[in-house]
């Protein structure tokens, strides 16, 4: 798909907390609520396609208050579990402005999307500048300081606009920095945020607490 005039105007939204998802890149999810069962049954039958958004604070634990920018996202696997869950995989296709949201008849939430401020989501982009080695001992020195294990070599063979998204989505960063990180224009933004956000990170842990 690679014009904005053939995607849904309306698009079913699956909110979530800390959770964003990047074109180009597959998020798996685990459905067990029943209006999202209901969500991805009807997605199936339209097109397969439904927006990833997080929640920001407000409004209630059943309509809380949305970020203005998701992804929409197309499902390209799908299993049901033996209790009734479904396992899915969502493929990023572009991101979304979130206009308005619909009334609707449905239980979960259907909203506007405008697509138009992200259409190069939809083309082919260049690999970003980066010396990978420094990034990379950058990016080890701070995972590994958050207590996390990584296998280097699956870094090292990442392409690096792979790693830069999938650091976003799976990083261990607030909700609020992976939205700054999804709504970056570029690819080279997104590694120019990551790298900030380490690089201040790593200060502050050595500068060391306050006395």
């Amino acid at each position: 798909m690679t014009d904005t005039h053939l995607l849904p105007a309306d698009i079913p939204l699956f909110p979530l907390s800390g959770v964003v998802l990047l074109p180009g890149e597959t998020l798996p999810l685990n459905v067990f609520e029943p209006r999202y069962l209901n969500m991805v049954d009807d997605a199936r039958r339209s097109g397969g396609c439904l927006g990833i958004i997080q929640t920001r604070p407000g409004g209630s634990s059943l309509m809380p208050m949305l970020a203005p920018i998701g992804c929409l996202g197309e499902i390209t696997a799908f299993e049901e579990t033996p209790d009734g869950r479904y396992l899915i995989s969502l493929h990023g296709l572009t991101r979304f402005e979130l206009v308005e949201e619909r009334d609707a008849l449905q239980p979960y939430r259907i909203a506007h999307a405008d697509y138009s401020a992200f259409s190069d989501d939809l083309k082919d982009h260049p690999e970003p500048r980066v010396d990978r080695s420094a990034f990379l001992h950058l990016l080890m020195t701070w995972l590994q300081g958050e207590g996390l294990t990584i296998d280097r070599a699956s870094l090292e063979a990442a392409p690096m606009s792979t790693l830069v998204n999938q650091l976003a989505m799976k990083g261990p960063f607030s909700s609020g920095e992976r939205q700054v990180l999804l709504t970056a224009q570029t690819i080279q933004l997104r590694l120019e945020l990551i790298e900030d956000v380490i690089a201040s990170r790593l200060e502050s842990r050595a500068s060391g607490p306050l006395h």
